[in-house]
């Protein structure tokens, strides 16, 4: 079994190919989107930035999928 720190990287590293492919079904790029390397222990997804079209692009499409 892999050690802990290890698997946390992979676990995490799962969810942002998640969230790209999904953001990829609907048109929508975060080129900044990555494991965040400063805090591996807590395993967070860093979003970075995007620019206003995307950002509203992206508010679109969240708020579509609430009305389903």
């Amino acid at each position: 079994m892999a050690p802990k720190k290890t698997q946390n990287v992979t676990d995490t590293q799962a969810a942002v190919e998640a969230i790209r492919t999904a953001l990829g079904g609907v048109g929508i790029v975060f080129p900044s989107l990555r494991v965040d390397p400063a805090s591996p222990g807590l395993q967070l997804v860093e979003l970075g930035r995007v620019r206003v079209d995307v950002a509203v692009r992206l508010a679109g499409v969240l708020q579509q999928g609430t009305r389903e």
